[in-house]
């Protein structure tokens, strides 16, 4: 793994030379490009976050690989950020339903390894770029209980979908007594006129994951025509999509 001023740290160190500068944004290229071949015949995808520092013993690891294994009975690929925990876990749940379970993992001091739940991962040097990634190829968000990294991963989808930036996927939030202070001070930036009443209708917020999955369905087959089928690949040009568990 990359030390900790090879990545992120480097890039937003201010200003370098020239050569420096191009050198940094070849990396970040490198980075993208590696992800597109990785990712583009993975299949429509949901992206799941949630927290990396829960065991297999945690009541939300059981809720995470209970939401995989729901996503990927609808056919479409579960996506996550491919470490530990709850990423595992929705990455496993898929796995021991027969479905397709991708990962974008991020390279870090601390060595986060790729979980072993993946049919296809990439390991990504820049955080930036990993995000890309994830929305992406993604037609929908799930959100577990987490802390800054999946806070940060829900604010950027419902930031993205508030400009315009995506279409308005559907955004799950699961775990409702875990997720009420933030949906309580959401509230009060509506009543101080921070965001609109109706950004508050962006997200479900539900402990039933049978209803969040059925959400999710039903908006991005009605909504947007969405299919489960992945891209063909095409051998020759080293193109392989990811595997279906039989």
């Amino acid at each position: 793994m990359s030390a900790p001023d090879r990545g992120d740290r480097l890039l937003l160190a201010g200003p370098h030379t020239r050569r420096r500068e191009l050198w940094l944004v070849l990396r970040a290229v490198r980075d993208f490009i590696s992800g597109f071949r990785a990712l583009h015949f993975s299949g429509p995808c949901i992206t799941v976050f949630g927290s990396a520092r829960y065991d297999a013993s945690h009541e939300y690891y059981a809720l995470a690989r209970e939401v995989g294994r729901a996503i990927a009975e609808t056919g479409f690929t579960v996506m996550t950020g491919g470490g530990p925990g709850l990423m595992e876990a929705a990455n496993r749940g898929a796995r021991e339903a027969g479905g397709r379970s991708v990962g974008c993992n991020i390279e870090l001091p601390m060595e986060q390894m790729p979980n072993p739940y993946l049919d296809r991962t990439v390991s990504c040097r820049y955080f930036f770029v990993r995000k890309v990634l994830l929305f992406k190829y993604s037609y929908a968000f799930v959100a577990l209980p987490g802390g800054f990294g999946t806070l940060d991963e829900l604010f950027e989808a419902l930031t993205l979908i508030q400009t315009r930036k995506i279409a308005s996927f559907p955004i799950v939030l699961l775990g409702v007594s875990y997720w009420r202070p933030l949906q309580e001070l959401l509230q009060r930036l509506a009543a101080a006129g921070t965001i609109d009443q109706g950004d508050l209708d962006l997200m479900l917020i539900t402990d039933d994951v049978a209803a969040g999955v059925e959400h999710i369905r039903h908006h991005v087959a009605h909504r947007f025509g969405v299919t489960s089928t992945p891209r063909r690949a095409f051998p020759v040009l080293g193109e392989r999509p990811a595997r279906i568990v039989s």
